[in-house]
């Protein structure tokens, strides 16, 4: 993302839970707990009427409705993870997901989550906006 003039982040922690479903997970395959801190990261090269590029409040109401989705969940029962290993990396992607389903401003034109796990484990997923 450092290509552009202008970047946006906000960041929000929760704990929800979740297993592993791989072959041989060892004590990953029994349900446990994670202090999850989603980085929610905006970029792009102009900024909108008010000067934003983004509005801060509108990130937050949409990450108010996220964290009321997943906190205190188990991860694998949620329809989103079914069928599939909840896997940091995922989560990460399904939460881009749904960040850019509810965002409604046009002027940011990139979005990167950064999802870490503890205090030195994390994935990102990037993606273009608006094309």
């Amino acid at each position: 993302m450092t290509d552009h003039s202008y970047e946006l982040t906000v960041r929000r922690s929760f704990i929800a839970q979740h297993f592993l479903t791989v072959p041989d997970p060892g004590a990953e395959g029994d349900p446990h707990s994670h202090q999850y801190t989603v980085e929610v990261r905006f970029g792009g090269s102009e900024l909108g009427e008010y000067g934003y590029l983004v509005d801060i409040d509108a990130v937050e109401a949409i990450l108010d409705d996220l964290e009321g989705r997943y906190r205190d969940q188990l991860l694998n029962e949620l329809p989103e993870f079914e069928g599939h290993n909840p896997s940091v990396e995922r989560f990460a992607r399904l939460f881009g997901d749904r960040v850019e389903q509810a965002l409604t401003d046009p002027t940011p034109d990139q979005l990167q989550i950064r999802m870490w796990e503890d205090e030195v484990s994390w994935a990102s997923h990037s993606r273009s906006l608006g094309t």
